[in-house]
């Protein structure tokens, strides 16, 4: 039996065991499910013959190497910040290494190692990043063997709520990360180009920026700009188009709604708030406002947004019950960012039965005999319910798929990498068709760059 080392039993690893444990034994593997949790371990293992649950703290440096030393290939499920703890390890005990995160800086800099050692560190396998970069370089690889110019490329993906369960204002629910939705866009201004044009949108304007799109039997959505998108360029062997852009995408109206959060501070995680344990939900919007002996927290909250009680942005913050005076966090030292997704976790967390969406849209102009051509490329996938979400289908699969090729010899190219090789991404794309999650074309005459803001 060869072994699999996973190490992370969190909501997107569900589907990635499923499937792993559906090959186990025409793949004679046998998974080690490790998780600071053993009980979340155990659960996702099912009993299975071919999977082992165990409790593996990763800062426990003999435990970690231990489990590590033993196993065939490792996949690290872990917060993107902790992926470089298994992966020195990973190099020291000659071990292969799949990843659903961006690569960092410190990863990065095992390339030339990992390479000498003949390894496979393979990173940006999920949905955003993976997904999104192994359809965009199927197209962009299409139109430059043909002789094709890239003059745009524009790429958004989505985690939102199905159509079915999308029943509340913000027409959003947490379906990643919710640290991760809350403190977006932070960090630095968003950087693209357009035209040939550098842009930049810094955090406090990037709400306030968005571009509408339209995915065919979904209606409308909304796309704010990514952190960087400039770094693409070189990625995808994109170094003189004119226009470059990535970005999030929600359903029209989140954004300026969401911006009432931004402007009032309540995304700021870089100091902590006096007392917060003792905060109730209207405490917390309180110490935000300005101080009077008689206006209402209500009264002045809509004063400082400049908005009246019957706004459809009003009605949007009384949903989330914000201004409870009874609810508490109970968060010690706790950042605004901490105390905003605490309360927005009461009313965003997805119920029992409820089902999620990944939307996924790019689109390509070029140029190809003289002629401009526009390309739009889209994907949705819905979740089935409890831990088969859209999520952890498009993030789960491709990382086992990998894993699975890497296992077996089919990808053989060393050092740190991400999936934007043919020889890696056709294979992959191919496989995940056969699990319902394929891309639609359509091609139209190219007319330029055209934004609708709002």
């Amino acid at each position: 039996m060869r072994h699999i080392l996973i190490i992370g039993a969190g909501k997107s690893t569900g589907v990635l065991v499923d499937h792993l444990l559906s090959k186990s034994k025409e793949q004679h593997i046998q998974l080690i499910i490790a998780d600071i949790n053993l009980q979340s371990a155990q659960f996702l293992s099912k009993g299975h013959e071919n999977a082992t649950a165990v409790k593996l703290d990763i800062f426990e440096p003999e435990q970690r190497k231990l489990h590590i030393q033993k196993a065939d290939l490792v996949i690290s499920m872990l917060p993107a910040r902790f992926h470089i703890e298994v992966a020195r390890d990973c190099v020291a005990f000659n071990k292969n290494m799949v990843t659903a995160s961006y690569v960092s800086p410190e990863m990065e800099s095992l390339d030339q190692e990992v390479k000498e050692k003949g390894l496979i560190f393979m990173n940006e396998i999920g949905v955003d990043p993976g997904v999104d970069h192994m359809s965009a370089m199927k197209i962009i690889d299409r139109i430059t063997s043909q002789g094709g110019n890239l003059l745009l490329f524009e790429s958004f993906t989505g985690g939102l709520v199905a159509p079915e369960d999308d029943n509340n204002l913000w027409n959003y629910k947490f379906t990643w990360n919710p640290r991760n939705v809350v403190t977006a866009g932070q960090g630095g201004a968003a950087k693209f180009i357009q035209e040939g044009k550098y842009k930049y949108i810094p955090y406090h304007r990037l709400f306030r920026r968005t571009e509408l799109l339209e995915i065919e039997g979904y209606g409308r959505f909304e796309a704010l700009a990514n952190r960087n998108s400039l770094k693409y360029r070189e990625i995808y062997g994109l170094n003189d188009i004119l226009t470059l852009y990535r970005g999030t995408m929600r359903r029209v109206g989140f954004s300026k709604a969401w911006n009432m959060f931004v402007q009032l501070g309540l995304t700021d995680d870089t100091y902590t708030l006096e007392g917060s344990e003792n905060m109730t939900y209207r405490d917390f919007i309180n110490s935000f406002l300005p101080y009077s002996p008689t206006d209402s927290v209500e009264l002045k909250m809509r004063h400082e947004l400049k908005i009246d009680q019957d706004d459809i942005m009003w009605l949007k913050l009384e949903e989330l019950d914000i201004f409870n005076n009874k609810k508490k966090t109970g968060l010690k030292d706790a950042t605004p960012a901490q105390m905003l997704q605490f309360i927005l976790e009461d009313s965003w967390t997805l119920q029992p039965g409820e089902k999620d969406m990944i939307v996924m849209y790019h689109k390509f102009g070029y140029e190809l005999n003289g002629e401009k051509k526009q390309i739009d490329s889209t994907m949705v996938c819905l979740g089935d319910g409890g831990l088969q979400t859209a999520m952890a289908k498009t993030v789960g699969l491709p990382v086992a798929i990998a894993a699975l090729k890497i296992l077996n010899g089919e990808f053989t190219e060393p050092g740190v990498q991400i999936p934007i090789k043919a020889s890696v991404y056709q294979p992959i794309l191919t496989e995940l068709e056969n699990h319902g999650i394929r891309f639609r074309e359509s091609e139209t005459e190219y007319l330029g760059y055209n934004k609708l803001q709002v």
